[in-house]
Order: structure tokens, then C-alpha cells, then sequence
């Protein structure tokens, strides 16, 4: 049964789950009685290696602090605690592993509640009888996906909206794990199960989603939002930081295109005619935004194998070396594809990728500054191949050559580089990229998270 509280207070209280937040801002919210307490657990951007193995983002010391914290508050005063894209990724392993770390921190400390996990791994013939039905489609410039595409995939989600959670909440659970799902979605759910509208609890679900991004200075600290008929305020927990007008726009343009549009499953934020306004000097007050209902589409992540990687590091200060890097390293790549070849290895099984850190490392061939001439340059070299084999084998022969090359000038008759680790090389095994860029148009919110419910 939906509440008929208009006004209703939630908080973030970092980032990330694992992040770590400081415990007296967590109590300073309880004192404030919310009606949640929540954290989102994930991200793409640490890049697809989490999605495609299964690990965690986070390491389980650090996520359990967070959950522990967060699990006794949360029954100590009778209020929903709820956590997005669990474990970093939000596929099923990332579920399963913050749900265990909540079952034994329920045992340690004689905890009893009713749990929802809500899953959201997809399984291969249903994106493919969707994709037959026409119904998968690129986003911007992602290329058309073929069915042989969603069968390489090692692990496909789907981005849940607020909808799954609502019904856990319906279902009377009191905690809540999410596989993945779109940032703001707990907080949106607990807003609309208080009967708020659209428009402002999604705005409050992106001010949340990451925590004391909303303030200043920058930190993973503990934000509490305030969420009526049509406003939005939100405070920072720690006196140490403050809420401003520009702290708070800043976050409601946070991994958006549009500095007024923000699209969500079954709609559009539009915020071209907000106020964003200090009350005090640490509370911010939003109103104006408005939510224009689109057909309701699920974003999709999925993550397929490419092959196995090592990598070497070493560093040189040479000058001589330095003035003329960009052909050493054309050196190195056709000394390194020869020897390789030597071994019988195929030039399509591997790649040598080199990266300069000092030149231009960071920005590639977009670097402003490439007449600059730098004291010390840091080399990566990567090797990914078709086989774990191949990489230590070719990168084996690369590090060799970086290190006993000649170049002009030369005089020093020992190596090139310096390596900070013996050993030297590192495995970095299966490697993984996104193959997904798509949205799935689905006519039920809930047919693509099933929803698992448990007394713990």
C-alpha cells in the first residue's frame, strides 16, 4: 500500500559502495530520521573487466564495512536500506557476493529482515528472440547488433529503472540488492512509493546517486535529500562540507550529454526551466523540473572476451633516448614482430600496444603539447594475444628490446630502462571489452528483473 507522506528525506552515503564513508555522518543522518538509507554499489567506468569476470569492483573488507554500517542503521530504526548495481557490475556473481557479505554480517549481530534481490543478468534467447522482434536498437553510433554478437557475450545486463524496487518495497522487504541498474533508481522507488511524482524524485535519485558529489570540497560523504510535491533540497551530513547552487548543477550535468535533458527507462528529466537556489550556506533548494513519459526502454551491458593480456613497466631518463622515442619504439615493434614471428607465432594472434606517460600517454595523438621535451618518460607495454601463452611470450621479447637496444648517440652499454618489479612482467589474464550500446524496448518495467525474496 503506497504511503501518502508528501514530504520524505533519503540519504546517499558514498559514492560507491566500498568507497567508506565517515561513520559520526551516517549517525548524523539517523538522528534525522529518513525514510531510507542507500548507496549505489557500481559503474561502467572502471571499464568492462568487472562485468566480464564476475569479481567485484570493491574488495569485500572494505563493501562489508560499508553494508554493516549501513544494515544496523537501517534495522535499528525501522527504515529500507537498498543498494544498486551490486558489486560493481550488477550481474549475477556481483549479486550474489553483496548478498552473502548481508547474510553473515545478519549472523554476526542477530539481524532479522526480509531481503529482495533483484536480478539482472539476461539470458541470451530472450535478447535474441527481442533482437528478432526488432525490438533491440543502437544507441548514437554503436553499430547494428547481430546475433552472433549477443552469443560472444560472456555476461549481459540489463539497467533496471525504479519499477523493480517499488515492488520490493510493495513486497515489504526492508533491504533491497540490485543487480544493475540505472544510477538513480532506489532513491527514485522510495520517493514514488511515498506517492511523490516523477519529476522530482528522479531529480533527487541523480543528486543522490553519488553522494557528497553534490558538495564541497569533493569527498565520499554522506548527502541527505529532502523531496516534496515539486522541490528538491539537499544538505551534505558533514559540517565540514556545504551544498551550493553551482556544487549541485554541477552533479545534475554528472554523465549527461545535455545540460537540460537527462534520459531515463520510460522518460525524460527536463530541467531547461529549474531554479537551483541556496537556502543556507550548506542547503540547496531545486525547483522547476519537469518528467516527459517516452516509451519505456532498457539500456544493456554486456561484456565479451578478447583475448589475454601482460603488461611490463620501466621508465627511462636518458635524454638521448628521449629526443628520439617516437622511432625507438618503431624499433621495438619491428624487432618485437620479428622475433615473434621467429617463434612461429602469427602477427593476427597478438598486439604490442606502448604507452608513454610523460608524452603523451594520457591524451594520445590529441596532445597539445608534443614539442615539449620531458626529463623522464614512463613505458607501459602491453601484449594481448589469443592465448595467456602468446602475450608472456611476445611481451617477454618486448621488455628485452626496450631494455638492450642501440639507438643513435648511445654510449651507456647496459639497459635502456628501469623496472620497478621483478618480476617483471605481469599477467593480467582474460581481458574484456563492451559490445553493447543498445536499449531493449520492453512493455513491462519488471519482466527483465525477477525479483528473489528471503527472511534472514
Amino acid at each position: 500500500m503506497l504511503m501518502t507522506n508528501k514530504t520524505v528525506r533519503m540519504v546517499s552515503v558514498s559514492g560507491i559502495l566500498g568507497y567508506g564513508f565517515p561513520e559520526s555522518s551516517l549517525q548524523a543522518a539517523l538522528a534525522l530520521k529518513p525514510d531510507m538509507i542507500g548507496v549505489d554499489g557500481g559503474s561502467s567506468d572502471p571499464g568492462p573487466h568487472y562485468l566480464g569476470s564476475g569479481k567485484t569492483l570493491n574488495s569485500r573488507m572494505a563493501m562489508k564495512r560499508d553494508l554493516s554500517l549501513l544494515l544496523r542503521g537501517a534495522i535499528a530504526n525501522g527504515i529500507p536500506m537498498m543498494v544498486g548495481t551490486c558489486g560493481g557490475a550488477g550481474g549475477a556473481p556481483h549479486l550474489n557476493a553483496c548478498a552473502e557479505i548481508i547474510r553473515e554480517i545478519a549472523a554476526e549481530h542477530n539481524l532479522q529482515f526480509k531481503m529482495a534481490l533483484i536480478h539482472a543478468e539476461q539470458d541470451k534467447p530472450f535478447l535474441l528472440e527481442r533482437l528478432r522482434a526488432g525490438k533491440v536498437k543502437p544507441l548514437a553510433n554503436a553499430p547494428e547488433l547481430l546475433p552472433e554478437h549477443i552469443e560472444e557475450a560472456v555476461r549481459v545486463v540489463g539497467m533496471m529503472g525504479p519499477e523493480p524496487y517499488r515492488e520490493a518495497l510493495a513486497a515489504g522487504a526492508q533491504v533491497i540488492l540490485g543487480g544493475r541498474g540505472t544510477d538513480p533508481a532506489p532513491w527514485v522507488a522510495l520517493a514514488m512509493h511515498h506517492g511523490l511524482p516523477e519529476a522530482p524524485a528522479w531529480y533527487a535519485g541523480k543528486i543522490l546517486e553519488c553522494a557528497c558529489n553534490a558538495a564541497i570540497p569533493k569527498k565520499h560523504d554522506c548527502l541527505m535529500v529532502t523531496v516534496g510535491e515539486d522541490f528538491v533540497e539537499a544538505e551534505p551530513l558533514n559540517p565540514e562540507l556545504r551544498c551550493t547552487p553551482l556544487s549541485v548543477a554541477v552533479q545534475a550535468l554528472h554523465e549527461n550529454a545535455s545540460p537540460i535533458t537527462r534520459y531515463e527507462p520510460g522518460g525524460i528529466v527536463d530541467s531547461s526551466d529549474c531554479r537551483i537556489e541556496a537556502v543556507t550556506d550548506r542547503r540547496v533548494r531545486i525547483t522547476g523540473m519537469r518528467w516527459e513519459p517516452r516509451p519505456y526502454t532498457i539500456k544493456l551491458e554486456g561484456a565479451r572476451q578478447v583475448g589475454f593480456s601482460a603488461i611490463t613497466f620501466a621508465a627511462t631518463r636518458d635524454p638521448g633516448l628521449i629526443g628520439q622515442l617516437d622511432s625507438f619504439m618503431d624499433f621495438v615493434r619491428a624487432s618485437t614482430a620479428t622475433k615473434v614471428g621467429a617463434l612461429g607465432i602469427a602477427p593476427d594472434d597478438y598486439q604490442l600496444v606502448l604507452r608513454l606517460y610523460g608524452q603523451d600517454g594520457v591524451m594520445g595523438a590529441w596532445e597539445p603539447t608534443r614539442g615539449t621535451v620531458p626529463i623522464e618518460v614512463a613505458i607501459i607495454a602491453e601484449v594481448v594475444a589469443r592465448t595467456q601463452e602468446i602475450a608472456n611470450a611476445a611481451l617477454s621479447l618486448a621488455r628485452v628490446t626496450l631494455l638492450h637496444s642501440d639507438f643513435a648517440g648511445r654510449m651507456c652499454r647496459e639497459g635502456n630502462m628501469a623496472f620497478p618489479f621483478s618480476p617483471s612482467d605481469i599477467e593480467r589474464g582474460a581481458i574484456y571489452d563492451f559490445m553493447l550500446q543498445h536499449v531493449i524496448e520492453i512493455d513491462d518495467p519488471l519482466c527483465m528483473f525477477p525479483i528473489e525474496y528471503e527472511q534472514v
